[in-house]
């Protein structure tokens, strides 16, 4: 578990550094990654192309690992993502990777899932729900 740990905060640093500190190392050849709003990426070289592109349209400002759960060859990461793109746009929200591994300790499945942080009681005033009118986010 610890160094599946190891891997995942490798994985989010190298966002955070904006350098490639070995993603062909810690994702199989074959691995697929699929973003919260749909792109998905297949082999850890497509994985690595994406990763140096968007870094230069945008700056990931915080990935935080809020906590992890293991079950056999699977670990689910819980955490808090904000990033700034070159036109200004901000995004920010609470997500949740789902990760498969291979035998070796590579990952070779990787699924986001992605929450709104604006979150409020739609039952607040009345018992009919009162929703905010504003435009659903990607996720």
């Amino acid at each position: 578990m610890e160094n599946k740990e190891k891997i995942i905060k490798l994985w989010f640093d190298m966002w955070l550094q904006k350098k490639d500190l070995g993603i062909t190392d810690i994702f199989s050849d074959d691995a697929i990654y699929i973003e919260s709003w749909g792109p998905q990426y297949k082999g850890s070289e497509k994985i690595k192309h994406w990763f140096t592109e968007w870094n230069t349209r945008g700056t990931v400002l915080v990935w935080n690992i809020k906590q992890y759960f293991h079950k056999q060859n699977q670990t689910i990461v819980d955490w808090y993502f904000k990033n700034t793109m070159n036109d200004g746009k901000i995004e920010a929200f609470d997500g949740i990777s789902l990760i498969e591994w291979t035998q070796g300790t590579k990952i070779c499945f990787l699924k986001e899932f992605g929450c709104n942080i604006n979150n409020y009681d739609p039952y607040q005033s009345s018992l009919n729900p009162q929703f905010r009118d504003e435009k659903a986010m990607w996720f």
